[in-house]
């Protein structure tokens, strides 16, 4: 990350509630062809959530604690503070002084950007600014929102009209809250009905639905250089396991999520090649 930093621009999407086990499925189904051909090997690694919803999953995420990798040992971090002891504090990690990698980008000369997708980013009140302010830009309104069928399009579009105003000069970090998996989510399957609910066949449409939109985004995004980007959950979500429904739950359909991270590459890089992308080992 020593090397990416201050060379590559980055994106960090955060696919909200969406499941390990459903984006695994799609993945080898060839129903998310889009995310899939980015994928290191073209599977999903599994990850351990650091919280089991939105609000406590980012504020650790922020902190450089992204999603854990499921196998047993110790995995070096991309993204540290500065911390006495820390045992996953590699020489590849990016060290920043602040208390989050937002302000350690920041503080490296990164214009750093927020458009937000759940509650917890829509500004409306005091527990809604707290990630947005992290940001020295950040974006929500209402067609981002849980409840809007073309959520992430809206999305999608404010980021390139935000990637065209950034000097091209200037090194890029844009974070991305996908709220379209969230609940509701009955709206993504054809001729179904609110009185229908949500069900893991609507998560499962939800993320055909990104999957449908995503290559824009990943577009504009290497459209300046090589973009170092991380796709990820947060937190996944219950449909019945158990007797569960939702989240902010400690059940293995919620602590386990899909993760990856790789490079986009920019104009001056040609096309991607194989190998090219970064596999699950820590760059």
């Amino acid at each position: 990350m020593n090397e990416i930093v201050g060379r590559d621009d980055l994106l960090l999407v955060t696919l909200d509630t969406l499941r390990y086990d459903v984006a695994v499925e799609l993945a080898a189904a060839g129903r998310i062809p889009n995310l899939a051909r980015h994928l290191p090997g073209g599977v999903w690694e599994e990850r351990h959530a650091p919280g089991s919803f939105t609000y406590a999953s980012h504020q650790a995420i922020f902190a450089g604690f992204l999603p854990t990798p499921a196998a047993p040992g110790t995995h070096p971090r991309l993204f540290a503070a500065r911390f006495a002891g820390s045992e996953t504090t590699a020489s590849r990690t990016f060290v920043h002084d602040t208390p989050d990698f937002v302000g350690g980008l920041a503080a490296t000369g990164y214009h750093t950007a927020c458009i937000g997708g759940v509650g917890f980013f829509n500004k409306q009140g005091p527990l809604g600014t707290v990630l947005p302010a992290l940001f020295e830009e950040s974006h929500w309104e209402r067609s981002f929102g849980v409840a809007s069928p073309e959520s992430f399009e809206a999305q999608v579009a404010c980021a390139e009209r935000l990637v065209a105003r950034v000097p091209a000069e200037q090194r890029l970090f844009l974070f991305v809250n996908v709220a379209a998996l969230h609940q509701p989510n009955w709206f993504h399957t054809p001729g179904a009905t609110e009185a229908a609910g949500d069900s893991r066949a609507t998560h499962a449409a939800a993320l055909e639905y990104v999957d449908r939109h995503i290559g824009r985004l990943f577009a504009a995004m290497s459209s300046r250089r090589s973009c170092f980007t991380i796709v990820c959950s947060d937190h996944g979500t219950a449909y019945g396991e158990d007797g569960h429904t939702g989240h902010r739950i400690g059940h293995p359909v919620v602590w386990t999520v899909p993760y990856a991270h790789f490079s986009l590459p920019g104009p001056a890089d040609g096309p991607l090649q194989d190998g090219d992308t970064f596999g699950t080992e820590e760059p």
